[in-house]
């Protein structure tokens, strides 16, 4: 029974840690550049003319960069940033940008995240908030995932009374292509423990919105 809480633990960080994949292989093994030169020629371009010749590289750097995320753990970004305080009332970090690819066309979706915990014993560090964020939002996502993943991992480092996390996004896939709708946005929530419900609930969600401690 004593170790019962480390073993789930070790099941979520286990969890958060299975995206993580190399990209530091050789060409042969991950061809990046390849294909794009090939999706070049697909639609109809030449990558040899001037503009087009360092695409492949340019591309191939970019979505290293913007899938980061896999070759990231959310213990890195903490990095032992955990303290003991006997704070008891809610802490929010708010307009947290956040910018991901959509899994289903490759495309960016882009917004805010706004995250907020109520302690139990234990702080972090404020601008590990946003860098838990990044680890999820720089993989290839969907918005629901993502708002889960995020609540997931802080409840998991954290063990808070409750947490809640609300993302807004537009997606370019529901913009350039598709329904083409320019001005819509989807927003996600993610409760946990206190947070679902009552004032709590109440508070967060009004803090959320521009409202503020003093209304």
């Amino acid at each position: 029974m004593t170790h019962s809480r480390p073993l789930a633990g070790q099941s979520r960080r286990a969890h958060e840690n299975s995206h993580i994949r190399k990209v530091e292989s050789s060409d042969a093994e991950f061809p990046v550049q390849d294909y794009v030169r090939q999706l070049l020629v697909h639609v109809g371009e030449d990558p040899e003319r001037e503009g087009l010749i360092k695409t492949p590289a340019r591309v191939e750097l970019a979505i290293e960069r913007l899938t980061r995320g896999y070759r990231t753990t959310v213990d890195q970004v903490v990095n032992g940033a955990i303290f003991e305080e006997t704070h008891e009332s809610m802490i929010l970090v708010r307009d947290i940008e956040v910018y991901s690819l959509c899994e289903h066309h490759i495309l960016p979706f882009f917004g805010k995240a706004h995250v907020a915990y109520i302690p139990n014993g234990k702080i972090i560090g404020l601008s590990k908030i946003p860098r838990v964020v990044d680890v999820f939002a720089q993989r290839l996502q969907i918005q629901e995932r993502l708002t889960d993943e995020v609540a997931d991992a802080l409840m998991r480092v954290l063990e808070p009374r409750g947490l809640g996390v609300v993302v807004e996004a537009s997606h370019l896939c529901m913009m350039m292509r598709g329904v083409e709708k320019q001005h819509s946005k989807t927003v996600t929530s993610s409760l946990r423990g206190c947070f679902l419900a009552g004032e709590t609930k109440d508070e967060f969600l009004r803090l959320v919105h521009g409202g503020s401690l003093l209304e």
